[in-house]
């Protein structure tokens, strides 16, 4: 098993790398359009659906979307309202779900209009700079870093026993303060940095907000990336199943490698429109 996952992780950073490096904002969209599919299909069938007409609508209107912004302009001054409404509508279903251990939404738009919203983020956080994209989705990877590791040496108090009896509330602090101790790091070592260099998220926060709003903002993302594994993990006990698919080799399903994703980059992408323009 963990020389599956092994493998399975390096072809997948692998590709992603070569992407990033060689490919373009276009090239990007088009590697997260299967991503996007499946982690529809799984969501779907964890609710005990089957096929729905919103997995192929999400998917005509993300080729519509990145055809439309393949000239690389600024984002459109609507995405924020949109990005708005979908980051409270998921905050509001995945609390009340895992509040009341029981999906309170049991509908496929939910999960193609979240994956599809979570695919727009993605695009133009890459149009913003591989930078903005890379050290977005790091939040995510380092607050579980720093939850598993925090949480094996301090956890104590469960966070929410009856759906992940593994998190701990010291899990997740952990993960934040590393989170934030990271950021510190790159902000000041990216204080002296020649103008022009490669701009990161938590570096633009910071210069926008000052460190302790940089601290709150990725403070809110760590909870937001529990609460996205808090909420596929209900779903997948609701629905008596280990993971949520079987397409990546010793990780389980897509939507188990990009449930912390789903709230946190429509909600990076937020702020940062909110702050430049």
């Amino acid at each position: 098993m963990l020389k599956q996952r092994v493998i399975t992780a390096l072809v997948l950073l692998a590709v992603i790398i070569g992407v990033l490096a060689l490919g373009g904002t276009t090239a990007w969209g088009v590697l997260m359009l299967p991503v996007m599919a499946l982690a529809i299909h799984e969501w779907t069938r964890l609710l005990g659906r089957q096929a729905s007409p919103a997995l192929p609508i999400s998917l005509a209107v993300a080729i519509a979307y990145g055809a439309w912004r393949s000239d690389a302009t600024p984002a459109p001054e609507w995405l924020v309202p949109v990005l708005g409404i979908g980051v409270l509508a998921w905050i509001f279903v995945a609390f009340r779900s895992v509040f009341r251990v029981r999906p309170s939404c049991s509908s496929p738009w939910l999960a193609a209009f979240s994956m599809l919203l979570l695919w727009v983020s993605l695009f133009e956080l890459r149009n913003l700079g591989a930078g903005v994209l890379i050290s977005a989705m790091a939040i995510v990877w380092l607050a579980d870093i720093g939850a598993y590791f925090s949480g094996r040496a301090f956890g104590r108090r469960k966070l929410a026993p009856r759906v992940s009896p593994g998190k701990t509330w010291e899990g997740v602090a952990g993960g934040a303060l590393l989170c934030i101790g990271t950021a510190l790091v790159v902000a000041r070592a990216g204080a002296g940095a020649a103008e022009g260099s490669l701009p990161l998220f938590s570096t633009v926060v910071a210069q926008h907000l000052g460190l302790i709003g940089m601290a709150v903002v990725l403070t809110l993302l760590v909870l937001l990336s529990v609460m996205g594994d808090l909420y596929e993990s209900l779903l997948k006990r609701h629905a008596g199943v280990k993971d949520s698919g079987t397409c990546l080799p010793g990780h389980g399903g897509m939507f188990d490698r990009i449930d912390a994703l789903v709230p946190t980059m429509p909600l990076c992408l937020l702020i940062w429109l909110l702050m430049v323009h």
